[in-house]
């Protein structure tokens, strides 16, 4: 099996356009593992070698940290929700565009709390989450969809990702909204009890590869080269898959059995061409609807802003919803399409 470290794929760079190195992140989830594996395996090193490009990847433990690289400049591509790429980058002014959309969850991100057995029983309790993330997205939609509840029903708590499970195991009767892994880890202590889960609100919890929008097109073809290449892979039959799926439980801490139990609430989508088809779906942007008037009723757009249209959101179509000459989350479907049909 290929030893986990944070591998940087380097190859001599030829052309000289604004970095030396481009840089991509990812944090602990299970559809997300993947890049790990691309980078170790030595996937991401061929394809940016094939486009002549220099690019490193770490992988962050903290995932609002994380965002916020990428929202700094720090970074070029860093995995987040379809919910977090509105609220941070896109929101804070930065252009950026969803280059891959990888999966949507479908049952890996929770509510879950000891003592009760019903969402609706949560009301005058506290809840633990990351705030604004999309578990608070899950937790308002759970509450207005299967109770006829609101936020103000519940006091919302926030803390770090990475301290929800020790959160949820000292308290006696502790609610949390989390994602896996530590939602897997977080329903398995005794009393635990899950109350609603991402497979009520299919196809709105998107997980993506965001990139600033101004990165050269050969990154972006070495980035989704490298996907598609490790999609094959671990979806393989033979040796190599096994220890694909082997080398990316190992990295996320789980044994071979839960990480494929992460995955069977994961609806990836291992081929370019699914991809594609779910990002130039009417569905997309329906849920995009959703999310940004979330957004816009959580106070995360500038103070003062009117409604949620201040800033742009464009599709596949070149459609635009809010403001067209303020377009700061994109869309872009085009890099799948040249991988689905074999042009990258």
């Amino acid at each position: 099996m290929i030893m986990f470290a944070s591998v940087i794929a380097m190859v001599a760079l030829s052309n000289t356009w604004a970095r030396d190195v481009y840089k991509i992140a990812s944090s602990p989830y299970v559809g997300w593992e993947p890049w790990a594996y691309a980078a170790d395996s030595g996937i991401l090193k061929k394809w940016a070698d094939k486009k002549g490009v220099e690019i490193e990847y770490q992988r962050i433990n903290d995932y609002i940290n994380s965002i916020n690289l990428l929202t700094a400049g720090d970074f070029d591509a860093v995995t987040m929700t379809n919910m977090d790429a509105l609220a941070f980058p896109a929101i804070g002014g930065v252009d950026v565009t969803a280059l891959i959309v990888g999966d949507f969850s479908n049952g890996n991100d929770g509510v879950v709390a000891k003592g009760i057995k019903d969402l609706c029983e949560l009301k005058g309790k506290t809840i633990t989450l990351v705030e604004l993330s999309v578990s608070h997205y899950l937790l308002a939609r759970g509450l207005d969809e299967k109770c006829g509840m609101n936020e103000r029903d519940v006091k919302v708590v926030n803390t770090a990702d990475t301290q929800i499970s020790s959160t949820f195991i000292a308290a006696a009767d502790s609610a949390v909204v989390t994602w896996n892994p530590m939602l897997l880890a977080i329903r398995n202590e005794k009393g635990a009890n899950l109350l609603f889960e991402s497979s009520q609100i299919p196809g709105e919890i998107i997980d993506m590869l965001v990139v600033r929008t101004d990165l050269p097109d050969s990154v972006k073809e070495a980035l989704v080269g490298a996907w598609y290449e490790t999609m094959n892979v671990m979806t393989s039959r033979g040796k190599s898959g096994k220890e694909a799926i082997a080398y990316m439980a190992e990295v996320t801490g789980a044994t071979v059995p839960e990480y494929n139990a992460q995955l069977r609430t994961t609806s990836m989508f291992y081929t370019a061409a699914d991809a594609n088809t779910f990002a130039r779906s009417e569905e997309l942007k329906t849920t995009m609807d959703h999310v940004r008037i979330f957004a816009f009723e959580h106070g995360l757009y500038a103070e003062g802003a009117p409604n949620a249209d201040v800033v742009g959101i464009q599709y596949p179509d070149d459609s635009i919803v809010g403001d067209k000459s303020n377009v700061k989350l994109r869309f872009d479907a085009t890099f799948m399409e040249a991988a689905a049909n074999g042009k990258l």
